[in-house]
């Protein structure tokens, strides 16, 4: 019954991948219907596994977004490369359980050959820890974890036995453009967001390091800096080395977060937009934005292995931790049980290579110009943001002055069209199209129609 239903699974999924290009981009059935095709009382007794795994495809086929496909540009959310996609299934079919080398030694070992690749090909300290967790709030969480451990330490107070009741207070510097996963892990994590101190962003996004060193001098007991590689709106970078120099000089923890931005390191035309980051305490990332890997593939990498074991090592009596050269992947994330999210990382890397993970970044920078290019040359049309990756925002200017319910129309109706689909943001305070580019499939061809299609969703706006 196993062969016959992934049989049934295999010819479900290549049936879909071939179709992914052409199809609409997004879902085509509501939470109404899908919920009447998909629910009902669950049966009284088992059913075919293949037959199952039929109904499963067709009856959840409208209910898909083509997230994968070349023309999805929402949300920074990449594709899945062909080796990472068939390397996840194996993982799945595996069925490894990637916490202890016990577990699962492959797992385990091929974590560790990817970790070393990533730092290489990123610049990071050859020395630094790597967690493969669940995505950018994960590896943001994790990377804080580390930094909690860390500065509370230093202070003389030992928070994984102590909790942080009693203890001295953390301090925490953000910029005013911060992704809101920062916030939400530091609410996890018991430092709240609502004690942050803000550093004012220029018109990019990117702190301003000169008010900085202020902002610090302020700051009484252990403290964290959270900078940024890549603006979730504009793609913009916060400027690593003044940051980093100015939070070590005051004893402060610095945590990247570099959710899609980090990429830019493997490309040796884009890395400057990330010097400085290879001296940071902890840095954040998700691959399955820009190494297009299936989700979930968050990574953190943390420069100090005391405070990031500290943070989650693990010990029970019925453990049997790795001797020697065995890395226990538990001791680096939250879990202890999941899923082995490095087969599917270690598969892209080496379908890639360094050279071919490097033209990925830089084709999908490419194809960010060419949309900033076009949609900025048409009329009643204009680029908010300076095109440094893969980020690009627009606004659609309303001759009667409504500028913001011009622009929200015309992203309504690219979304309906289906050729494309894209998401809506508010950058200081104007209503703008954000349009990100990350997947691997993704040709000019596929920019040039998508142009198209929102041209003529705007001309349709009276």
């Amino acid at each position: 019954m196993t062969e016959q239903a992934l049989e049934a699974a295999a010819a479900h999924a290549a049936r879909f991948l071939r179709g992914l290009a052409e199809r609409p981009v997004a879902a085509s059935a509501g939470a109404d219907e899908l919920r009447a095709r998909l629910g009902g009382p669950l049966p009284d007794g088992p059913s075919d596994p293949a037959e199952v795994v039929a109904q499963l495809a067709k009856l959840a086929d409208e209910g898909l977004v083509a997230s994968a496909g070349p023309r999805y540009f929402g949300f920074v959310v990449g594709g899945s490369l062909p080796a990472a996609l068939a390397a996840d299934w194996l993982a799945a079919a595996w069925d490894q359980n990637a916490g202890l080398f016990v577990l699962g030694p492959a797992a385990a070992t091929v974590e560790d050959v990817a970790a070393g690749w990533l730092l290489d090909l990123l610049g990071l300290p050859p020395g630094a820890t790597t967690g493969f967790v669940t995505g950018g709030l994960g590896a943001n969480f994790s990377g804080l974890a580390a930094a909690r451990n860390a500065v509370l330490a230093g202070a003389g107070w030992d928070v994984e036995r102590d909790g942080l009741a009693g203890g001295p207070p953390v301090e925490v510097v953000v910029g005013a453009e911060r992704h809101v996963t920062i916030d939400i892990a530091l609410r996890y994590l018991g430092l709240g967001s609502g004690r942050l101190r803000v550093v004012p962003a220029d018109g990019q996004g990117r702190m301003d390091a000169a008010a900085l060193p202020g902002v610090l001098a302020g700051c009484q007991g252990p403290t964290i800096v959270c900078a940024q590689a890549g603006n979730v709106n504009t793609g913009a970078f916060d400027p690593l080395p003044a940051i980093i120099a100015a939070a070590h000089a005051n004893g402060a923890w610095v945590h990247v977060d570099g959710a899609f931005g980090l990429w830019a390191a493997a490309s040796p035309a884009l890395r400057h937009l990330v010097a400085g980051v290879e001296q940071a305490d902890s840095v954040a990332t998700d691959a399955h934005k820009w190494l297009n890997v299936p989700y979930d593939s968050g990574l953190v990498f943390v420069a100090r292995p005391e405070a990031h074991l500290a943070a989650f090592a693990k010990v029970a009596a019925y453990f049997v931790p790795g001797q020697g050269a065995e890395r226990d992947p538990d001791g680096f994330t939250p879990e202890a049980s999941r899923r082995a999210r490095g087969f599917p990382v270690w598969a892209a890397l080496r379908s890639l290579g360094r050279s071919g993970v490097a033209e990925l970044v830089e084709r999908c920078c490419g194809h960010a110009r060419r949309f900033a290019e076009a949609l900025g040359a048409a009329d009643g049309v204009e680029v908010l943001n300076e095109v440094v990756l893969n980020q690009v925002l627009v606004r659609f200017p309303d001759p009667g002055g409504d500028h913001d319910g011009r622009t929200r129309e015309v992203i309504r109706r690219v979304q309906a069209g289906g050729t494309l689909w894209l998401g809506g943001t508010t950058w200081h305070g104007m209503a703008a199209m954000r349009i990100s580019l990350s997947n691997w499939s993704t040709t000019d061809d596929d920019v040039d129609r998508s142009v198209t299609a929102i041209l003529a969703a705007a001309r349709g706006v009276g």
